[in-house]
């Protein structure tokens, strides 16, 4: 068996998929609608909204796309989109409380086109936001994309979540340990996990084709977090604000592919 055989091998013994270009097309479908949802509810993000109205609003707007909504009724989960306000890492369930004028929420939306899936968040300030929110929000943005700058075959799982970890430690915050990024593609969830903290040259070697989501969560306090009775919903333990941005790639042959850049340029607040 040649070393191709042998590295194919054990990437399938690792659960790993690499991808044709008939997928990255797909895939950049997939993505784009996803992106193009945060896109459209930018300007809906106010205070007195609420998270079930804005969850009601990316249904549509999926459907209306010819698209499917990943996380509706995915593992019993109720809703179209997670909301996660203040101090919810991640999972919050759309509700009927209102935002309130200083919130930060975070939305995160998974599309279905054609089998493929588009997973990306962004996070929302809810009118004028305090400066410690703005910037743990301005360094989580930092910490994801530099983490996806670090991608390239020969490289490692551990060499992104390293980058991730030494950026938000070095503003003086914590990168959650217990939730990670993900393999997607035709399935929602697979391998690899991709884990938001180092040390380098750790875990899965990166290679072209490969599809999986980079979504770090970094707190203002401790990383510690836990899940409330409702089964979903995380959030940090000493009551901190938490952040968070998610973007769907695919590894090429010399770097990567953001499958959901935002196509209206509103990458990260303020928005306007």
């Amino acid at each position: 068996m040649n070393y191709a055989a042998v590295r194919t091998a054990s990437r399938a013994a690792r659960g790993i998929i690499t991808h044709d270009e008939d997928a990255f097309a797909g895939m950049r479908a997939a993505g784009r609608l996803a992106a193009e949802c945060l896109d459209m509810l930018v300007p809906h993000v106010v205070p007195g909204v609420t998270t079930e109205h804005l969850d009601d609003l990316a249904r549509e707007f999926v459907l209306d796309n010819g698209a499917a909504p990943a996380c509706l009724f995915y593992r019993g989960y109720p809703k179209t989109v997670c909301t996660s306000v203040n101090r919810v890492v991640c999972h919050g369930i759309p509700e009927a409380k209102p935002l309130r004028e200083g919130d930060i929420v975070n939305i995160d939306v998974t599309v279905i086109v054609d089998g493929w899936h588009g997973d990306t968040s962004r996070m929302y300030p809810v009118g004028e936001i305090k400066r410690a929110a703005a910037r743990l929000i301005d360094v989580t943005y930092e910490s994801m994309m530099a983490g996806i700058a670090a991608i390239a075959p020969g490289k490692t799982i551990g060499d992104i979540g390293a980058v991730i970890q030494e950026i938000a430690e070095g503003a003086r915050y914590s990168v959650v340990h217990d939730f990670c990024g993900h393999g997607i593609g035709k399935v929602f969830h697979a391998p690899p996990n991709v884990v938001h903290l180092g040390p380098p040259g750790t875990g899965a070697p990166i290679e072209a084709g490969m599809f999986f989501t980079v979504e770090p969560m970094i707190n203002l306090g401790r990383p510690d977090v836990k899940v409330l009775s409702d089964g979903w919903t995380a959030v940090t333990r000493d009551r901190a604000l938490s952040a968070q941005f998610e973007h769907t790639v695919g590894v090429t042959e010399d770097g990567v592919e953001i499958f959901t850049t935002s196509p209206a340029g509103l990458h990260c607040p303020p928005y306007g």
